[in-house]
């Protein structure tokens, strides 16, 4: 591969998702190393002060500073694009960087968002608290009835906003539906899509206008540092978002930007391994819980809605134990492999109880309604041997009296 083939879309628009994932957005030095370079600087020196100025100016191509652009991260963005099948992308500081932007960019005081009410616990705080401080309506809709979204449109509306699989409730929304009911309403839809990655599914093959994500999560897959991004078509991300993020700042460091260029590498295998590692252990504990929440299985009341969208199901479900909070607090406790985080995507198998961590912020009224009960765990499977997983869930669910 050639210095710069990586930046040449008409070569690797043509590669596979696992190829893109990979090679897609590499660009070497004079030097020609083979990883990616980390550029760790705030700021660049220019050969003349015409120079300078015409990048400024956008008349030419060049680096102007660190909060615009820096080589690490352009590389990422490129990379995540391509296997986004998106024209443009930014990265962001961490996942709520990427909501909060791909939100406030677009709207104003006097407009009006429609949301799933499943969704992660700081997305429901935007949604419900923050838009509305600025002036911006919000309704809040069951993602899973696509009528609702439909009678929730005001004449101001003006964003569709939604994740799917949803966040700990593993509600799927109707992606071809709703964005094209979003389309056909000049509505722009922006879909998180971090429980997934473009690897299981890609939202801008369903008509979706925006996806945005925590890269925190699968994208980089090893807990190691936060990131975030958004993608969309040119005109979005260079003439709404950019504005806004020049401005305000939530750009990714060149660090985090290569960690999560090195995770991209092994996501495709990632991916698929953690989900048929979450289904088998799934069906070994299903029978075991009160109430069982994977979208892979056929219990799952939009199973086969999730088979026509993703191609696999990812690492994550949720699963109800009868006994409440004390109950669930008492397993989280008998864990001996797994461990007690609230993280998700990471190769380590985690498990946390959303109405005490991710959804604490919300009010327990809200909580409820989204379905998040006290008695609601939710895992992410890692890489470890599933049998070693189950034997784990299996005797805490034993020590708990289940």
């Amino acid at each position: 591969m050639k210095k710069t083939t990586g930046f040449d879309r008409d070569r690797t628009r043509r590669w596979h998702p696992a190829t893109q994932a990979v090679r897609g957005g590499t660009w070497r030095s004079e030097h020609g190393e083979t990883s990616e370079a980390l550029f760790l600087t705030s700021g660049y020196s220019y050969d003349s002060a015409e120079s300078v100025a015409a990048r400024f100016a956008g008349e030419e191509q060049g680096m102007t500073y660190s909060r615009l652009q820096n080589p690490t991260v352009a590389m990422l963005e490129e990379r995540i694009a391509l296997i986004e099948g998106a024209e443009a992308c930014r990265a962001q500081a961490s996942g709520m960087a990427a909501m909060t932007t791909a939100l406030l960019c677009q709207l104003s005081a006097g407009d009006h968002i429609v949301a799933a009410k499943a969704a992660f616990g700081s997305c429901r705080w935007l949604v419900d608290t923050l838009c509305p401080r600025f002036g911006i309506e919000s309704t809040v809709v069951d993602g899973r009835d696509n009528d609702a979204w439909e009678r929730a449109i005001r004449p101001n509306t003006k964003v569709f906003f939604f994740e799917t699989p949803a966040n700990p409730t593993l509600d799927i929304v109707d992606m071809a539906h709703v964005c094209g009911l979003a389309k056909a309403h000049g509505i722009t839809s922006v879909v998180d899509n971090a429980f997934a990655t473009a690897v299981l599914q890609r939202p801008l093959d369903y008509g979706a206008d925006v996806v945005a994500y925590s890269a925190t999560k699968l994208m980089e897959g090893q807990g190691r540092v936060l990131a975030g991004a958004v993608c969309g078509s040119a005109a979005f991300i260079n003439d709404v978002l950019l504005p806004f993020q020049r401005n305000t700042g939530p750009n990714l460091s060149p660090f985090s930007a290569w960690v999560v260029l090195k995770g991209l590498e092994t996501l495709d295998l990632r991916a698929r391994r953690q989900s048929e590692n979450a289904l088998a252990v799934g069906k070994a504990i299903e029978g075991r819980v009160a109430r069982m929440l994977h979208p892979g299985l056929p219990s799952h009341p939009q199973y086969e809605l999730a088979a026509r969208q993703m191609e696999a199901c990812g690492p994550i479900f949720a699963f109800e134990l009868p006994g409440g909070a004390a109950q669930a607090m008492a397993f989280l406790n008998a864990l001996e492999l797994v461990d007690i985080s609230n993280n998700i995507g990471d190769a380590r198998s985690l498990c946390c109880h959303p109405w005490t961590t991710t959804h604490y912020g919300v009010s327990p009224d809200v909580r409820l309604d989204m379905g998040v009960g006290e008695g609601l765990l939710r895992i992410n499977i890692g890489l470890e041997d599933p049998r070693d997983v189950i034997a784990d869930l299996d005797q805490a669910l034993t020590r708990v009296g289940l």
